[in-house]
Order: structure tokens, then sequence, then C-alpha cells
């Protein structure tokens, strides 16, 4: 059987090894949850950079930009880092440059694997479908929170673990923990990230509940955003490439 584990920050990413395997990132609060709703509602494409300068330069090309750093929309760009702003109509057809505190970060840095795969409770049991259907290596990279672990990234690290652990073997104890953390929360996301997460801590401060509620949300769009170069697209899926 393949592997799955879990990397618990971007900077331990060279301790696991990306090269030849299938990396899911995650950015539950909020990033990657704001890409699967933008594919979802019609995207076209997303640029995903590191730095607020590389964002801007695509203003000049036309394209909406989107960047976030500290919870907060950086000033002079049309989008934050919010789902709701990928849930009004002028977002489809567009191609949109993002650049968040750790979201976008974590993509780059799983440059080296044969695959990477945007990841949230919103696009859960499809991603989960497409990585049984692969046979292959998988490596879930959380994003965490400026380089450290963060509670949110892991229980979605958990919940994957857990719909995959019939087909798949976890070498690591980063895989079993999270697992383990997912197992205890399930019942009641919400309710477990908001007494919980110092993440969640910092954006009630930024009057975000509603984002929040919203990224717990699982299951209810049927896309899995991938990297194609530089690109993220949305994967077409057929019978063949998932159960």
């Amino acid at each position: 059987m393949p592997n799955i584990d879990v990397c618990l920050s971007p900077q331990l990413i060279g301790q696991y090894g990306a090269e030849g395997k299938i990396v899911v990132v995650v950015d539950i609060l909020r990033a990657t949850s704001c890409m699967v709703t933008a594919f979802a509602n019609g995207v076209t494409c997303i640029l995903p950079v590191e730095t607020v300068e590389e964002c801007a330069e695509f203003k000049t090309k036309g394209h909406l930009t989107a960047a976030e750093r500290e919870g907060k929309i950086v000033d002079g760009f049309e989008i934050g880092n919010s789902p709701f702003s990928y849930l009004q109509p002028n977002i489809k057809g567009q191609t949109i440059g993002i650049t968040t505190t750790n979201g976008t970060k974590a993509i780059k840095l799983s440059a080296a694997a044969e695959q990477i795969l945007i990841g949230a409770f919103l696009n859960k049991t499809v991603i989960a479908q497409y990585l049984l259907a692969q046979n292959k290596d998988v490596l879930i990279v959380c994003a965490g929170w400026k380089n450290k672990m963060n509670l949110e990234d892991t229980l979605f690290a958990g919940a994957l673990v857990s719909l995959l652990e019939t087909s798949f073997i976890s070498v690591n104890d980063s895989a079993v923990a999270s697992k383990v953390l997912y197992e205890a929360a399930k019942n009641n996301l919400f309710a477990f990230v908001t007494q919980n997460s110092s993440h969640y801590k910092r954006l009630k401060n930024l009057n975000l509940d509603k984002d929040i509620a919203f990224c717990l949300q699982q299951d209810i769009y049927q896309v899995i955003p991938t990297m194609k170069g530089s690109e993220m697209v949305a994967m077409q899926l057929t019978a063949a490439n998932s159960k």
C-alpha cells in the first residue's frame, strides 16, 4: 500500500520529501478554502505568489489581485482572503493573482512534488476519492501559521487520514496524531476550533466569524484545484481518475 504522511509546518517539508508524491496543501483559515471556493464559482486560473510585489504586477496584465497579510486585505488590492469574495459574480472567468501570509508560501515550498492539490474541508471527500484512485504516496502539507503548526490545518489532515486509512499506511506519528485530534473534534468542528484555535482568536478580533464558519463546512464543492507549472487550475475529474 502507498504511504500517507502529514507535514505539520511548511518548514518541515525537507524532512519528509515531496519528490514523487502527491502533495495536498491545506490552509483552512483561509487561503485554500478561498481557492476551492473560487474554482467552484467559475474562476479560470489562480496565480499564487509569495510576495505582495509579485502579486501587484498582475494588475498590469488586467488580472484581479488578492493579497492578505495578518488576516487583513493589503491596501491597494481588490480582494483579501475571504471566501465570500469568491462568491461574487464578477470573479467568473477571471484569472486572479493571490498572495497570503501562509498558504501561498506552502504551495511554493511543495514545488518538488509530482502533483500539488489544494485541499479544504469544502472539498475533502472528492480529494480523498481522487487519492484513492491514484495509488501513490501522499503528503499533506499544513500551511500552519508563520511556520508553526496550527489546529485547523491539522484537523483537516486528520480527516483525510481517517478517510484513507484502510488503503494507505501511516508511517509517522504526525499522521496518527492528526487523526486522533480529528476524531476528538469531528462531531462539532466549529466548536472545537473556536474554543481552541489560536488563529481563530486572531481572526475573531477582525470580526471574521462568518468566514470561519464557512471554511469549516464539509463537502459542499466537487472541485480539486491543482498546480500546472506556476498556474493553479481546476482538475478535470473523470471516472478514470476518481472513485
